[in-house]
């Protein structure tokens, strides 16, 4: 008797001890894929680079990614305990022999067959062999069990769904995006805890950044020792206090000698104070605004969000500004129509929210060229911007709605709070760029780690090549 299964079948049953035949098989199927090598690295801890690096992979005997050999032992297991003969049986010896790997988009068609049964033990031995769709063997064995001796026969469990967040995959998809560009000159400010020098050091080793330290050497010292951390190849501009050091940083920004800043341990009004100076700051015709890069694992793209973290509560022209600002961080980042959703709590303009008057107006100047590089719609609640489904059910036609690149929020606070909430609930990865200035500027928390420093370095870089692109 051959037994297959079907994924689809309301119930799982076994087969007693007394029903198991010899020469009775059974068997299943799976192809092989990027997301079951991951959940087993995941669930094992076995990160073998040959099973998860593809640049190593390349390399390795067989030059590709390959599954682990497990992953095909546990399949045969699969069978055991779900198909024949099925609950009820305990493992009692396995034996396996891998003769060839198993490659990303193989199918391997898993079968046991009965070879003996014991009266005594009511032990089975059953032959099992792994097929890849070439009809090579792969995986070959034998297993030993203790069958059942009660008929069991129960509703399928429906198993949780589950979703892979891989938050280093998704920085580095802007890290890729700034290979090749040589290295920006950044001064970073006041990097005097671990956490804001360890961040400039990881980006200098990504070859994003040159940095230049600015702040009091012995406490960047100390930080390099607590870091375990060798700066000598990198310059130390020796300043007693923050204030002095946003300063310089300035400073050198002003005359060319650094092409980005990047916040270290100050606080934000320390540094943007002497970055908006009037006559001896970064200012440009543009107003300054802040640009959350954010990659959400149930968002099919990146998310740009902006303004939550420098204009409190932003009026009409500043919001020009903004949106402006966040559709050239786009194009930096190689999207060139990016659709900006302006955002309010409703779909329709009341003179009495001017969250939707504002959306209105800066979508008429963009029609008017007022804005330009970009799509924009507003007022789009969140769920519209975000959701086609939303957006259909509520009767909106639009190129924008549902599939927003840039999101424009109101006010600081909405936007700060909408950022942190994809972070903390929505397992988002964030990165953020300040933007206006005569240079880009990394504007990092305390909470950040080092891959958000990392890549928020990758951001500035990406701007900084735009930027003479465009001047060029």
């Amino acid at each position: 008797m051959d037994v297959t299964v079907d994924k689809g079948l309301e119930f799982i049953e076994n087969k007693t001890y007394d029903e198991i035949v010899v020469g009775d098989s059974a068997s299943l199927q799976r192809t092989l894929t990027e997301r079951d090598i991951q959940l087993f690295a995941v669930m094992s801890g076995d990160i073998n680079p040959a099973h998860v690096d593809p640049e190593y992979a390349k390399s390795s005997l067989f030059h590709e990614v390959i599954a682990h050999g497990l992953w095909g032992g546990s399949l045969i297991s699969t069978v055991l305990g779900t198909l024949y003969p099925g609950p009820g049986t305990v493992y009692i010896d396995q034996s396996l022999h891998f003769s060839r790997p198993v490659t990303l988009g193989d199918t391997i068609t898993v079968s046991v067959t009965v070879k003996e049964k014991f009266d005594r033990t009511r032990h089975v031995v059953l032959d099992c062999k792994c097929v890849n769709q070439d009809g090579r063997t792969v995986i070959s064995g034998a297993a030993e069990v203790l069958a059942p001796s009660e008929k069991v026969k129960r509703h399928r469990a429906l198993m949780p769904e589950v979703r892979l967040h891989d938050t280093a995959q998704r920085y580095r998809h802007l890290i890729e995006r700034s290979k090749g560009i040589p290295a920006i000159d950044m001064a970073v400010v006041y990097p005097c805890h671990t956490e804001s020098l360890g961040g400039a050091l990881s980006a200098a080793e990504a070859g994003l950044i040159r940095p230049v330290l600015i702040g009091p050497k012995a406490r960047i010292d100390a930080a390099a020792r607590e870091l375990g951390a060798d700066i000598s190849a990198y310059p130390i501009i020796d300043v007693d206090n923050a204030h002095n050091a946003a300063l310089k940083a300035v400073e050198m920004a002003r005359a060319g000698k650094v092409g980005a800043l990047m916040k270290g341990s100050l606080h934000t009004d320390a540094l943007m104070g002497a970055v908006v100076a009037r006559d001896t700051g970064l200012r440009t015709d543009r107003r300054i605004s802040h640009v959350f890069f954010m990659d959400v694992p149930t968002y099919p793209k990146p998310l740009l969000i902006t303004d939550a973290a420098i204009n409190i509560d932003p009026d009409l022209q500043a919001k020009r500004d903004i949106v402006q600002n966040a559709i050239d961080v786009a194009h930096a980042l190689g999207i060139p129509q990016p659709k900006v959703a302006v955002l309010a709590a409703v779909e329709t303009v009341d003179p009495k929210m001017r969250a939707t008057t504002d959306a209105a107006s800066l979508c008429k100047m963009a029609d008017r060229g007022q804005i330009t590089g970009g799509l924009l719609d507003g007022p789009l609640a969140l769920d519209n911007a975000v959701s086609l489904s939303a957006a259909k059910t509520k009767g909106i036609v639009s190129a924008v709605a549902g599939q927003a690149d840039i999101l424009v929020v109101p006010d600081l606070e909405s936007g700060n709070i909408l950022a942190k909430q994809l972070e903390y609930l929505a397992d988002a990865a964030g990165a953020g760029i300040v933007i206006g200035a005569r240079v880009p500027i990394v504007l990092t928390s305390r909470a950040d780690t080092a891959p958000v420093r990392v890549a928020s370095c990758a951001l500035a870089l990406l701007l900084a090549r735009w930027a003479n692109t465009e001047a060029a």
